[in-house]
């Protein structure tokens, strides 16, 4: 990654590129996962619950981000962005854990809710610092290199998820996401000398660039 990139831009899209290969890997299968461990082989049920799973994530997702970005931009600093960024990861390296132990439908329910917990609290603080820390005059190239990395992790990860999970079965694929959505979390702790408490010590950007995590 280019040097001109300064440290916290350059933290987190490393981090974010992580997160995204981790929760690549699961992507391609997870359905799978569902038929043979939850509904026990019944195709018109796994397709229910898939549909469930992702009914509940991006609801609750939906519903708690909005408020959390509401009361992150109440708050002077970016202390409170940097702290909700590190636990929602945390939180969201802890979901596929709890997928090694579920059995049931509405296990995965609360665990997809425990996860949109985790994203809702994440997105909106990593937007904020990475949109107040981008170096002015490079916010295409930053953000092209922010949704690159996405879309190298979530590539790498979708062709390796069905392979791995043929190999060394669902848990260790569980095992291996939760490793590498804890490595995304455990890289924020490189720059957290680097977050300011105070407002006017934040590099503010007038233009903040759209992009879709």
């Amino acid at each position: 990654m280019p040097k001109a990139i300064n440290k916290i831009v350059k933290v987190l899209i490393i981090s974010d590129f992580f997160l995204n290969l981790g929760w690549g890997l699961l992507a391609p299968v997870f359905a799978l996962f569902i038929l043979d461990n939850i509904t026990l082989n019944n195709p018109a049920k796994a397709a229910e619950v898939a549909g469930f799973a992702a009914l509940f994530y991006w609801l609750s997702k939906s519903f708690i981000e909005i408020p959390i970005g509401k009361f992150l931009d109440k708050k002077e600093g970016e202390k409170d962005d940097y702290w909700f960024m590190v636990i929602g990861l945390f939180v969201v390296s802890l979901v596929p854990i709890g997928f090694l132990f579920s059995e049931h439908a509405w296990e995965i329910y609360v665990l997809q809710v425990l996860h949109a917990v985790g994203m809702a609290m994440t997105l909106p603080s990593w937007l904020a610092i990475f949109t107040r820390h981008i170096d002015k005059g490079k916010e295409a190239f930053e953000w092209s290199m922010e949704t690159t990395s996405i879309g190298a992790g979530a590539g790498i990860a979708g062709g390796a998820g069905g392979i791995l999970a043929s190999i060394f079965g669902f848990k260790a694929l569980f095992v291996f996401v939760s490793v590498l959505s804890l490595f995304a979390t455990i890289l924020l702790f490189y720059v957290r000398n680097n977050i300011s408490s105070r407002a006017d010590g934040i590099n503010i950007t007038p233009e903040k660039p759209v992009v879709e995590p």
